[in-house]
């Protein structure tokens, strides 16, 4: 981590996959989302380094 960073934890839970496809896809096609910038490094979010708890 580097200095002035937080760390900030989070999820979205689905009712069911058909749900969370759908919102993905209005997402993906929302005009303000080309807007959009990104307020902080994505690859970072997918490899911070973190090791699951719990798993199904």
């Amino acid at each position: 981590m580097e200095e002035g960073e937080q760390v900030v934890f989070s999820w979205v839970t689905w009712p069911d996959k058909a749900t969370a496809d759908d919102a993905w896809e209005k997402m993906q096609n929302d005009p303000a989302m080309e807007e959009f910038d990104m307020p902080f490094d994505g690859r970072r979010m997918i490899w911070g380094g973190f090791e699951a708890v719990f798993e199904r």
